[in-house]
């Protein structure tokens, strides 16, 4: 017995971790050393997939109504399609986290895949888009929890304007920001926001269905091939996870849990964002609105999915803000063995105080940086989830050594990709010459 569990442990040893091939083993990798990576603490799979669900799903889910206003009954299919891509490029990213440095070293960011694939120009490139949507997601979080505040506050001592309520909540998303160092110590905030996820989408069901009876003469569409692949790319945004996905996985004291994690996160969300989805469409039509609950009657209902989606944006932003600074604090080299555990601590904080005043500067100011916002959202979304993930892979580990069939499934992923980016940034543009003019 010993000498066939010996036999198995040389077999794992000599097992190259770099994919060079298509069977890429996340147990074998898991049992390598590699390197600087302390799973010692790490964050169990369920909060993993509390991570996974609240970053994806977050203000998604209020979307997807006006995702089948926008091409008809069609967009459930584009849903499925786009629910089981973003399942695999999210594996993709992960295997090319392990094939791009080496048998001994897996690389901690999405710049350092890109980089390893296509040199530090891809590396930068890849950097500018990450970074775009890591900060400006929490810059529309903190402006629709800032809106939503005022709103709840409205015709009280408390209505103090979309500005105000906008910095009391970067104040808010600072603090377990500063204080917490990685992506586990934040997971417990996911859970919460899973939780607001949940009872959003219960509230919205149940609201719809008692305000059905009141809405007469709704019109639905089948398809509608005009919008078509402006639905697409909006179907497209709500999967977006990729951008964090590298720090979850490294937070995780058991990566080869991490298919079944990102497997059941976004297969929770895609059954989330049907449901609301089907019963806004179906009982609003055409007269749907974004966010949906701006659709339902105007009561309790509609004041308790107001409150739980603020929770939600404002768990859902620290998420995108510590994996932008974990990706700088790495560039920078700031940690412990460097600085000591005092000085690093300060630097750090120092790092995110600016980071947040940044944040909350540009959400209180910028004009129009919703449109904006959709305009690289289209351009950096569809890029980092379905093409560069192929593309990465692709590069890392060969394409002759691939079956057909799966280099088939890679092309149609870059083309909902480059499908959802063309024509989601040339929406982006028309809205923006309307809102300059």
């Amino acid at each position: 017995m010993n000498k066939a569990k010996s036999n198995d442990l040389v077999a794992i040893e000599n097992k190259s971790v770099s994919v060079t091939s298509n069977d890429f083993d996340s147990e074998v990798a898991s049992e390598k050393n590699f390197g600087d990576i302390d799973r010692s603490n790490g964050a169990s799979a369920f909060m993993s997939y509390c991570n996974v669900v609240c970053v994806v799903a977050g203000t998604g889910v209020l979307g997807l109504p006006m995702a089948l206003r926008q091409g008809g009954w069609i967009g459930l299919v584009i849903l499925f399609l786009a629910w089981s891509m973003s399942i695999y490029t999210a594996n993709l990213l992960i295997k090319c986290l392990y094939a791009g440095g080496g048998e001994s070293k897996r690389l901690i960011t999405y710049k350092d895949v890109a980089t390893a694939a296509f040199g530090t120009v891809g590396g930068w490139v890849t950097f500018f888009f990450n970074a775009w949507i890591l900060l400006g997601g929490p810059v529309l979080y903190l402006v629709l929890s800032g809106q939503n505040i005022n709103q709840l506050c409205r015709g009280t001592a408390g209505e103090l304007g979309d500005t105000p309520w906008i910095i009391i909540s970067c104040v808010v998303v600072a603090i377990p920001f500063i204080l917490v160092k990685t992506m586990k110590d934040v997971a417990w905030i996911s859970a919460l926001g899973l939780v607001a996820i949940i009872v959003t989408v219960l509230v919205v069901l149940i609201m719809s269905a008692i305000d059905k009876p009141n809405q007469v003469n709704v019109h639905h569409d089948v398809v509608i091939w005009d919008m078509f692949p402006i639905a697409l790319s909006t179907i497209a945004f709500s999967f977006g996870g990729n951008v964090v996905y590298p720090h979850i996985e490294s937070s995780m004291k058991k990566p080869q849990s991490w298919t079944k994690v990102v497997a059941g996160g976004l297969s929770t969300c895609a059954a989330l964002y049907v449901i609301v989805a089907v019963c806004g469409y179906l009982v609003y039509g055409t007269e749907v609105m974004n966010p949906i609950y701006n659709s339902l009657p105007d009561n309790a209902g509609r004041i308790v999915a107001t409150v739980v989606i603020t929770i939600n944006v404002m768990t859902s932003a620290p998420i995108y803000t510590m994996s932008f600074s974990l990706d700088v604090e790495e560039m920078c080299n700031i940690s412990v063995e460097r600085f000591g555990k005092t000085k690093e601590f300060l630097i750090r904080a120092t790092f995110r105080i600016a980071l947040m005043a940044v944040i909350c500067v540009i959400a209180c100011t910028v004009p129009h940086f919703g449109t904006l916002m959709s305009l690289i959202g289209a351009f950096g979304n569809c890029t980092l989830i379905f093409i560069f993930p192929v593309a990465f892979y692709l590069k890392l580990t060969g394409i002759r050594n691939k079956p057909i069939y799966e280099l088939a499934w890679c092309a149609l992923v870059v083309l909902l990709g480059l499908v959802g980016l063309i024509f989601g940034t040339m929406e982006a543009i028309k809205q923006l010459i309307i809102d300059f003019s």
